[in-house]
C-alpha cells in the first residue's frame, strides 16, 4: 500500500483493523463461537473489496489486461505469422499473485483463440 502512495496514517490503520481479527458466524439465531484469524480480509467488511482491488491491481503482466471484480482477461493480438507470448505472460501472472500471496486456479481459467489457427491445442496452467 506505501507505493500507492497513501499517507501513513491510512496505511497504520489498515494494519490495525488487520491485526488481531476475529470473527464468528450467524444462522438465524445461533452464533459459533469467536475465531481468531490468522490472514486474510474478514468476510463482509467494508474495507475487504478495497484492499482485494489493490491487491489484484499489482497483478501486470507484460500484455493487455482487463479486470473485473476477481476475474482478470488477459489480450495478445499477433500478426499472421507472429509466434505468441502467451504462456510467458500466464507464467507472470501466477508468479506475481504467487508472490502477493494468491493462487490462480486452474480448473478456472481459459484460452481463447480467434481467428485461424493452425497448431495442437495446448492448455497454458499444466
Amino acid at each position: 500500500m506505501v507505493s500507492l502512495a497513501l499517507p501513513d496514517v491510512i496505511v497504520r490503520w489498515i494494519c490495525a483493523f488487520m491485526r488481531e481479527q476475529r470473527q464468528r458466524v450467524k444462522i438465524s439465531d445461533v452464533l459459533s463461537d469467536w475465531l481468531q484469524l490468522s490472514a486474510g480480509m474478514p468476510q463482509g467488511s467494508y474495507l475487504g473489496p478495497l484492499t482485494f482491488v489493490i491487491l489484484i491491481d499489482a497483478l501486470q503482466p507484460g500484455c493487455m489486461t482487463h479486470k473485473y471484480v476477481d476475474d482478470t482477461t488477459m489480450t495478445e493480438v499477433l500478426g499472421r505469422s507472429a509466434a505468441s507470448s502467451m504462456q510467458s505472460f500466464v507464467n507472470q501472472l501466477v508468479q506475481q499473485a504467487t508472490d502477493a500471496g494468491m493462487i490462480v486456479n486452474g480448473q478456472k481459467t481459459k484460452e481463447l483463440l480467434i481467428g485461424r489457427f493452425s497448431g495442437t491445442h495446448r492448455h497454458l496452467l499444466d
